[in-house]
């Protein structure tokens, strides 16, 4: 069969140095491009919603976990090291939950990981509520972070998959947003619990709460349609077409004529031979996709060692430096912070809302590199008000304008964008596998820095843990920069994989 190439016109860089394999049959060309230039209808949007709840889940643990760990620390009298594992626990389970979920997804679908991930969130968020002593917790949290982990890649994969092709990006940025709805759910969320229970024990209500969430979620995600990409990918045409038909309102009669011509194709779009697909982690390191994971996963894991310890420590930071009035009962003060906090949040909505237009605009990687560079800019600010005497009338002040700015070009910048980078670099048979590894390389990064901010913040202050968060925004920007791929912008998903490399094209 010989290949379509003639979108590869739109690249800016010729076929040169990889070899591309393809296997594009007309219908398959036909249904890929329905896909991508449907109009954006009622079943898009509850799609993109329910594929979403993983990331609105994700900002909401976090946040009632930080909110939690002042009452925990009371009521289970915690260590510097209880508190820093509790912490870790949630983003390392996120780690082992991100490297399977993504091959899983890749293997068996992406709604059968749907529904096996929010059901494994929700009991372990039920069973958080439940537990009396730290290790039990830290149980719990480890698997609520594998929940959560498993969401990313599969989330990212399905939207990329299943959303039309100008809309993509944006739905994409507006995915990873979810984390800030989730943030500010959780500070609505933990005012009104505290107000509702002023009682040490109200941490347990916390975690309630999250499995509330996950358990509605997981219930929307039963009528779900699995990708049709996905579906082509395995010669499932018959069923892709069936979830096709609810994507694109087309000639029911036509659809099935495809179907029929089709039979068990399977539609192979990749930089990579079929045969490479039964080694999968090996083939992100094939030199066709090595500079992709590298673009992938270093950047993604030097932010999240800033944007988890940053987030799950902003209360615990605000207290710190005399934000809230310590003359105040404890839950008075938590209240203090959470309305504090939740205001800081809010700048993260409202970076992603300018990364919605900014990343399309501009670019990812332009975008990333910007974004480091602000939240390098807002750290220093924060360090700065650090060196302040408290009673300073502009302490205040400089505490949430660095807030602000770290959390604003966070999320227009590489919080978008490194969520966006890992769905587009691969072939679909290989998607989820590398974002699921993106994800893993990113949450180690994010154990990283809630195991060792506390530390750091116990043994040599915050102003040190300020100027450890600049540095690891400064390397963002480098690695953003050496590893960088250019002219991504407005590609298909199949033209992804013609966009670098691969002068020689196969015929099958």
């Amino acid at each position: 069969m010989r290949v379509d190439l003639q979108r590869s016109a739109l690249l800016k860089k010729p076929l040169e140095n990889s070899l591309y394999f393809s296997s594009i049959a007309p219908d398959h060309q036909q249904m890929t491009d329905l896909l991508d230039k449907a109009p954006m209808r009622l079943p898009h949007y509850l799609a993109w919603i329910l594929a979403s709840g993983g990331t609105l889940l994700d900002g909401l643990s976090v946040f009632l976990l930080g909110m939690a760990l002042p009452l925990l620390q009371h009521c289970m009298v915690l260590s510097a090291l209880e508190m820093g594992l509790l912490g870790a626990a949630l983003v390392l389970g996120a780690v082992f939950g991100a490297a399977i979920g993504g091959r899983l997804a890749d293997r068996f679908g992406r709604k059968t990981i749907f529904l096996l991930d929010m059901l494994l969130l929700a009991l372990a968020a039920g069973s958080s509520a439940l537990v009396w002593d730290p290790w039990s917790l830290v149980v719990a949290q480890l698997l609520v972070g594998v929940g959560i982990g498993m969401d990313f890649p599969v989330s990212g994969s399905y939207i990329a998959e299943c959303m039309p092709h100008k809309q993509r990006s944006r739905l994409l940025v507006a995915t990873i947003a979810f984390q800030a709805v989730g943030l500010v759910l959780g500070s609505l969320l933990a005012v009104a619990l505290l107000h509702l229970l002023p009682d040490l024990r109200a941490w347990r209500s916390f975690f309630a709460a999250e499995m509330g969430v996950g358990l509605l979620f997981l219930l929307g995600r039963l009528g779900l349609p699995e990708s049709p990409r996905w579906l082509m990918g395995q010669g499932r045409n018959r069923e892709a077409i069936e979830m096709l038909g609810r994507f694109v309102p087309s000639d029911r009669r036509q659809l099935d004529e495809m179907a029929a011509r089709l039979g068990n194709t399977i539609h192979y779009v990749s930089k990579l031979p079929p045969e490479m697909l039964r080694r999968p982690y090996s083939s992100l390191f094939h030199r066709a996709y090595l500079r992709s994971t590298l673009l992938s996963s270093v950047p993604w894991f030097l932010m999240d060692i800033a944007t988890y310890g940053i987030g799950l420590f902003t209360a615990v930071l605000l207290a710190d430096m005399h934000f809230e009035n310590p003359r105040l009962p404890l839950i008075a003060r938590l209240s203090q912070l959470a309305g504090g906090t939740g205001l800081i949040d809010l700048f993260l909505l409202f970076g992603f809302l300018l990364g919605l237009w900014t990343v399309s605009r501009f670019g990812r990687i332009p975008m990333q590199i910007l974004g480091f560079g602000g939240m390098a800019l807002g750290m220093m600010i924060l360090w700065c008000s650090t060196q302040l005497p408290a009673d300073s009338h502009v302490l205040v002040p400089m505490i949430f304008l660095g807030f602000i700015l770290f959390n604003l070009f966070m999320n227009m910048g590489p919080n978008s964008t490194t969520f966006i980078l890992p769905t587009e670099l691969y072939p679909t048979q290989l998607r989820a596998t590398g974002a699921g590894f993106a994800a893993a390389v990113a949450k180690v990064g994010a154990t990283t820095g809630v195991l060792v901010l506390p530390l750091v913040q116990h043994a040599m202050g915050v102003s040190t843990v300020l100027l450890l968060m600049t540095f690891v925004s400064v390397l963002g920007l480098l690695a953003t920069w050496a590893f960088g791929i250019e002219g991504m912008r407005m590609l298909t998903l199949e033209e992804h994989q013609t966009s670098e490399g691969g002068g020689k094209v196969l015929q099958h």
